[in-house]
């Protein structure tokens, strides 16, 4: 059994930080922060019950962001030794004699760090081998293959798994870290029949790896996608109601969360800017984040600067009730840090009773006619504009039923048009990642197919 190498001490880690943060101040920085890393990890592929990857991965990283005065220097390495992290140090302190002054840098305010950090129960180690990880890639992907003659090929199945613990610290005297896990599994699948080939992949990640889907499971859920979607025809171009699935609709909150940040705000890049406090969703709707969740994949008690983290509701009967920004970004917007350096955590997208349905099935009867997207292709979104375009796969539905699958489309419209459209939301949720919605209704969009 191969096992993965010890991870250095939290002692270390923490002698370390202080170490780089007391050189720096020797150096002539004025302030300065500092992450020490330590993360293993195993990575297999298996395709056609063949392993086609075994990755051990071991990953040590060190970086120091040091002020001096308004200037701003980073550097970093992956050698923990003194002389090392000596140089780094060094190196960015030169950096920062060559940048700019920016009124906007520098540490968070001492009374917004967090003094007191929570245990989220973050790390559950997956005591696995090389060989018991390579046999739940066959089991998984077995059970695609024998779902039906017409699954023919694979693209194939995959377990990772790391470990990781940090150590973040700055002169303000913050000194904490946590350890932490991932986990994951998936598998993709090609049907083929008389029409064409269609792939279908389904996967899952957790925290802890007993909360993970069974192999068997995510196999069979992959062929199902891949043969559902059979003899797909296209579409006249029209206008029409459209439901994002559970999986799709995640990627609605994702662009969301992307355009509320820091970030894209202040270099005005986003179609939300100046959005605080005005309604951008139906009143409805309600949308969660809470970085407190225990194993949430999207927890922290702190974020990427100390700063305590705040359970909140970013949307509030619709209207925008916050940003997600960082020392930096809420400066330049002469606003205080949400304790969002690093992005947003677990996320929550709710609908009011009247307005939710507890299964897709029932979504699909509330909406009648349109079309059910599941999957989505391309990178056609304009932050700036809130344009959206995007090849899409999916199914035709009347009278609230699946009628036959559909590919070769295109959705289109606005997200702002889009998020303010919102009919509905289904209580079915997938759990695997910091981003939770129910599948969508949106009232219309257009879609353009032949």
């Amino acid at each position: 059994m191969t096992k993965s190498p010890t991870l250095s001490s939290k002692d270390f880690l923490e002698s370390s930080v202080r170490f780089a943060l007391d050189h720096a101040l020797l150096c002539g920085a004025t302030a300065a922060s500092v992450e020490v890393q330590d993360e293993s990890g195993l990575n297999i592929t298996v395709r056609n019950l063949d392993v086609e990857t075994l990755e051990h991965t071991r990953d040590r990283s060190f970086s120091i962001t040091v002020y001096v005065g308004k200037r701003r220097g980073s550097a970093s390495t992956g050698d923990l030794s003194e002389s090392s992290i000596k140089k780094t140090v060094k190196a960015a302190v030169d950096i920062a004699g060559y940048t700019s002054e920016d009124p906007f840098a520098g540490l968070p305010d001492k009374s917004e760090l967090c003094v007191k950090p929570e245990d989220l129960s973050l790390c559950h180690p997956w005591s696995i081998s090389s060989e018991e990880a390579i046999e739940i890639c066959k089991r998984s992907e077995k059970a695609a293959l024998d779902a039906d003659p017409r699954i023919v090929n694979s693209e194939g199945s995959n377990v990772s798994t790391s470990v990781g613990r940090f150590v973040l610290g700055n002169t303000l005297g913050f000194c904490n870290g946590f350890d932490y896990s991932h986990h994951s599994m998936d598998t993709s699948v090609i049907a083929e029949d008389d029409n064409g080939m269609q792939e279908g992949f389904w996967y899952d990640t957790k925290v802890d790896p007993k909360e993970l889907l069974s192999p068997e499971f995510i196999g069979r859920k992959a062929a199902q996608r891949a043969l559902s979607m059979l003899s797909a025809k296209t579409l006249s171009t029209r206008e029409c109601p459209v439901i994002f699935d559970a999986l799709t609709a995640k990627g609605l909150l994702r662009l969301f969360a992307s355009a509320v940040s820091g970030s894209q705000l202040y270099r005005k890049l986003s179609f939300l800017n100046d959005s605080l406090e005005k309604k951008i969703f139906p009143e409805f709707v309600t949308i969660e984040e809470n970085p407190f969740v225990k194993k949430g994949y999207g927890s922290a008690p702190f974020d990427d600067e100390g700063v305590q983290a705040h359970k909140r509701n970013v949307i509030e009967d619709g209207i925008v009730k916050g940003y997600f920004l960082s020392t930096y970004s809420a400066r330049k917007l002469g606003m205080k840090t949400t304790g969002n350096a690093g992005g947003a955590y677990n996320l929550y997208l709710k609908a009011r009773p009247g307005h939710r349905e507890n299964s897709l099935e029932a979504l699909l009867n509330r909406m009648g006619t349109g079309l059910l997207v599941t999957s989505m292709i391309g990178q056609g979104v304009n932050l700036t504009t809130g344009d959206y375009s995007r090849g899409a796969k999916g199914f035709w539905v009347e009278n609230g039923q699946i009628q036959y699958p559909v590919d070769g489309i295109t959705i289109a419209g606005n997200l702002r048009d889009m998020f303010a459209s919102i009919e509905a939301v289904a209580d079915d949720a997938i759990d695997s990642d910091n981003y939770l919605t129910g599948s969508i209704l949106l009232s219309k969009l257009k879609v353009a197919g032949s």
